[in-house]
């Protein structure tokens, strides 16, 4: 029989919601803030080396007591492939020219995976966040095993049954159940098997089938969605969209701009922006991708030829090529203070709940 409540209760959360990594938007501020209003707040480290993302955890400290998320990339690294690379590269050079910038002449693999990390995992290790969270897979059995008898709760993002099974034979301690609604990278452990099933199908069958615990993502921006999801078995909701109009988050004005316009009605997924499958708000990259022929460079080097093109871009005043990510859910953001979205949301879930029928 699983217990929903336990690992809540050993963070002394007070509200049944997550703040979504997300990686590059998220920040020590907002974190922060969403841990102090009760909630869990998230830090994503993926896209840092272990000094930086030390450095992250601790500005996080600094402003806050209480427990938060620290989400890791787990992913295999692929092998070059300088024939895939070339090609997209060479499909890119008229958005190069187009804004007189000069086509890089290889793509670098500007992350790298926590999956045989041994600096950063050795430095989680020694700051010992009250969470971790992995996506895109699980790292080694040893890393987990060592994180969990350090006391460290551990989540993993799951996008089918079978990787939810994965993930409670790992021995993790709960189940993040990630909707195709969701914002961001697709967390499926291999993308070319990813089924996209929607958040809401998703929660109930992990919730049925898995002795863990349930975290739904994707699509939940408002109380009655956060009561939706409790009602369909999981023990609390991860949001992401719901918090990129917060100040305290990294968005870009053009980011905010652009989710509080007809734009945030038209999201889709692509790999064409890093290599993996990941939903935002269409832009250059997403056509690009839908008119090419040839099969895409692995992640993280897709990302590199997408971040040149952006910064080519934005230097003169376009975003079209910017990773400006959003769920399906993103006509529904406000642009609200996070201590004060979250007093929002637990007002507006119990509102919702008291309106629930009760069973006899």
């Amino acid at each position: 029989m699983k217990n929903n409540a336990s690992w809540m209760s050993r963070l002394a959360l007070l509200h049944p919601i997550i703040q979504a990594p997300m990686a590059g938007t998220s920040t020590p501020e907002l974190a922060a803030a969403v841990s102090n209003a009760g909630g869990l707040g998230s830090v994503g480290i993926g896209a840092y080396g272990a000094a930086q993302a030390q450095q992250h955890i601790a500005q996080t400290q600094a402003l806050t007591g209480r427990p938060f998320n620290v989400n890791l990339f787990c992913y295999q690294t692929a092998a070059a492939n300088p024939q895939s690379e070339a090609a997209w590269l060479d499909y890119l050079a008229p958005e190069f020219a187009r804004w007189g910038a000069p086509q890089p002449a290889s793509l670098r693999r500007i992350y790298e995976s926590a999956v045989g990390n041994a600096p950063l995992q050795a430095m989680l290790l020694a700051q010992k966040p009250a969470v971790v969270s992995f996506h895109f897979g699980l790292p080694e059995q040893t890393f987990i095993d060592a994180l969990r008898a350090a006391g460290i709760v551990t989540l993993a993002c799951a996008t089918s049954l079978d990787e939810g099974r994965q993930i409670e034979q790992a021995g993790v301690d709960v189940i993040v159940a990630q909707g195709m609604e969701a914002g961001g990278h697709r967390g499926s452990f291999v993308p070319e098997q990813d089924r996209l099933m929607g958040t809401f199908a998703l929660t109930q069958i992990l919730a049925r089938e898995c002795s863990l615990p349930v975290i739904a993502a994707g699509g939940v921006m408002n109380g009655s969605g956060i009561a939706a999801a409790l009602a369909l078995g999981a023990c609390a909701v991860q949001m992401g969209t719901a918090f990129i109009l917060c100040p305290e988050s990294a968005a870009s004005p053009a980011y905010r701009s652009q989710l509080q316009s007809p734009d945030a009605h038209h999201t889709a997924i692509t790999a064409a922006v890093s290599g993996r499958p990941a939903r935002g708000m269409f832009n250059r990259l997403h056509q690009l991708g839908r008119d090419y022929s040839l099969s895409l460079p692995s992640y993280p080097m897709v990302y590199d030829a997408g971040k040149a093109l952006h910064q080519a871009a934005s230097a003169q005043g376009c975003s079209d090529y910017a990773a400006h990510w959003a769920g399906q859910g993103a006509p529904l953001a406000r642009a609200l203070p996070a201590a004060e979205l979250m007093q929002t949301l637990a007002q507006e879930l119990q509102e919702a709940l008291q309106k629930t029928p009760q069973k006899a």
